[in-house]
């Protein structure tokens, strides 16, 4: 069902969804039968936006009576302690449990195929695909594409959805969409932060949801080995001042032995960025961690001269003009090395 997916799909994406988007993908929902199977997934190494808006779908779905429901991503399956509060867990399943052959699969926050690894056939054995997305890299993969770049978060996209659908907004489906909605936009930190994202926001608190214990759960708690483990990985960071034609890049890692010597998990990492994109001095940050040997998800994010977007394309990952990431290969330096190769012809030019 996905092989239509071609360059005039991807075309079609790149400028958002249409009115017809809108409605087939509503289509898609509203044809399942009584018994019909879904299955909802989120990237490898799921985020608050990849989780939060698959739950908070998820509930929608559930509210709407759709009984045969199962939520999933692939690799181990461990929620990441920040989120581990989050309505909606009952929905998960480990990859190995998923559902082989679906009615409907739903695909949240992921750019390409590539990061739903072990789950990708489900795309090809499942009756049709639907994806929600807010990447501009994303590759138009489904049967039917909501893909919104202009969106700050994945749950913007989910939202609109549930609306169409006509899915009550309470409380369950309001937290895990402000956390998606909070985790991409950096606590409405971000560029993405809009007018329609504080409206948004706005409807969310209106359930009665509160802000200030999920900022505390999501943002502002962490081990005690974790904050030892920053202080090690941010002490062998490095400046390169000259680097992005002048605007300077910043960077350090993260090893698999660093982990084990914190008796850390590696999603304790994510939040690592956040402590190296404040340097004054560079434009463009970026932390490698170590997943295997040899082998390194990096994420990279950008003040506003260089569209670290388009590094990681080129490298075979994706994202935003200002958050991104890709997989890399190879030691440190020889990653850090292709990183540097790419930042020049990535340089946002006046009026680019």
């Amino acid at each position: 069902m996905t092989g239509t997916a071609g360059p005039q799909l991807a075309t079609a994406v790149g400028a958002g969804p249409t009115q017809a988007d809108w409605a087939a993908a509503e289509a898609l929902v509203r044809a399942l039968p009584p018994t019909g199977r879904v299955l909802l997934i989120c990237h490898v190494n799921p985020d608050g936006d990849a989780l939060g808006s698959m739950l908070g779908f998820g509930l929608g779905l559930r509210q709407l009576g759709v009984r045969h429901l199962q939520a999933t991503f692939p690799g181990p399956p461990e929620v990441p302690e920040p989120f581990r509060g989050m309505p909606g867990l009952d929905l998960l399943v480990p990859a190995s449990a998923a559902d082989s052959d679906p009615d409907l699969v739903i695909c949240f926050d992921a750019a390409g195929e590539s990061r739903l690894g072990e789950l990708v056939g489900r795309l090809s054995s499942a009756r049709a695909a639907l994806v929600l997305d807010h990447h501009a890299s994303n590759s138009g993969f489904g049967t039917v594409n909501l893909v919104d770049p202009a969106a700050a978060a994945t749950s913007v996209v989910a939202d609109q959805l549930l609306a169409r659908l006509g899915v009550r907004l309470d409380r369950a489906i309001a937290e895990c969409l402000y956390v998606a909605l909070t985790t991409d936009t950096g606590s409405f930190r971000f560029e993405a932060t809009t007018p329609a994202v504080h409206q948004l926001a706005a409807r969310l608190l209106a359930t009665g949801i509160s802000p200030g214990d999920i900022s505390r759960r999501v943002f502002d708690t962490r081990p005690f080995g974790a904050v030892r483990l920053f202080g090690e990985v941010l002490g062998r960071a490095r400046l390169e001042p000259a680097e992005a034609d002048g605007r300077g890049l910043v960077w350090t890692f993260a090893t698999l032995d660093d982990l084990a010597r914190h008796d850390q998990r590696p999603y304790v990492l994510e939040a690592l960025i956040d402590s190296v994109r404040c340097t004054a001095e560079a434009d463009v940050s970026c932390v490698l961690k170590q997943t295997r040997p040899g082998e390194w998800a990096v994420s990279m994010r950008s003040k506003g001269a260089v569209d670290v977007s388009r590094v990681a394309v080129a490298l075979g990952g994706g994202g935003h003009r200002f958050a991104a990431g890709f997989t890399g290969r190879g030691t440190v330096e020889q990653v850090v090395e292709a990183i540097r190769g790419q930042l020049d012809a990535a340089l946002i030019r006046p009026g680019g």
